[in-house]
């Protein structure tokens, strides 16, 4: 590898050991510490630099590298997004917590989380991405819990899952949160009320118009500083899609001091994929037709 001489190597065999590898580092003052691999590794790393001035560097080696996707760095070109970190632009991004956990992208309570806690490690080895979607036919079929969300200015909605963004993308290169950015101070909250199809098919929704910005009678949007999600049992929840564990009672917040230094390009630069997605942006942007009577 042409950049090994220039950089220390460290492998993690866990989160604990990425989480306090990364902590180490911070505390020596390390001006940037870079993590290779997917949006869970990610995840560690960053808990270990929360609160310091250390930059992230990323390496996206995962499998959706959801938030790489999100900063424009290359996802499937390793050389150049080695190119970002050698640029060395530093842009300050929101981080936030879940029950003091921190996350950069988006965190879940409910279905989504549940169906991670469904797929095993075997299932996604033998039937890659078809592992998720057998778990999410089992748990549709589940009793959903009820839940509250409760913003820090007073507003209620309630629910039986609810969604929490920080940056727009969800799930890959699908801009689920239309109005998200990762720098405003604020969190993207999808809250969806009904369980069953209706929450398949409207996630499908905001899958293909690029949001669910303007809600509707079945999903609400709402942004906010800060919120509590309050359930009427303890649910799975999950952080930048990594099971966070269960909790009847989930807290979302700025995280002292509120942000992450991340070496990032100042315009997205676009892999093969983002290139073909690029192509069909005309396409997408057409109104749909009309139905008649």
């Amino acid at each position: 590898m042409d950049h090994a001489t220039r950089f220390a190597l460290y492998a993690t065999n866990s989160v604990e050991e990425a989480r306090g590898q990364a902590a180490m580092f911070a505390r020596a003052g390390e001006p940037v510490v870079i993590a290779a691999g997917g949006d869970g590794t990610l995840n560690a790393v960053v808990q270990g630099l929360a609160g310091s001035e250390t930059a992230l560097g990323v390496l996206p080696a995962g499998t959706m590298n959801v938030f790489a996707r999100e900063l424009g760095i290359p996802f499937d070109n390793l050389r150049r997004a080695f190119e970002v970190i050698d640029a060395g632009r530093v842009q300050e991004i929101d981080l936030f917590g879940a029950n003091g956990v921190p996350f950069v992208q988006m965190a879940g309570v409910g279905f989504d989380a549940m169906v991670i806690e469904e797929t095993t490690w075997e299932s996604k080895k033998m039937l890659g991405p078809l592992a998720y979607l057998l778990a999410a036919v089992k748990v549709l079929g589940e009793d959903p819990p009820r839940m509250e969300v409760i913003c820090d200015d007073g507003r209620r909605e309630e629910g039986v899952a609810v969604l929490v963004g920080n940056g727009s993308l969800y799930g890959g290169q699908f801009k689920l949160f239309a109005k998200a950015d990762n720098a405003d101070s604020m969190l993207d909250v999808l809250v969806f009320k009904e369980a069953g199809y209706r929450l398949v098919l409207d996630s499908l929704r905001g899958l293909a118009l690029g949001g669910l910005e303007e809600g509707g009678a079945t999903v609400g949007y709402l942004q906010a500083g800060g919120l509590r999600v309050v359930a009427d049992r303890e649910v799975p929840v999950q952080v930048d899609g990594e099971l966070m564990g269960r909790a009847r009672e989930v807290v979302f917040g700025a995280l002292e001091p509120g942000r992450l230094r991340v070496l990032a390009p100042e315009e997205p630069i676009g892999g093969r994929f983002a290139e073909a997605i690029k192509a069909l942006v005309p396409w997408s942007k057409r109104k749909p037709m009309e139905s008649r009577a």
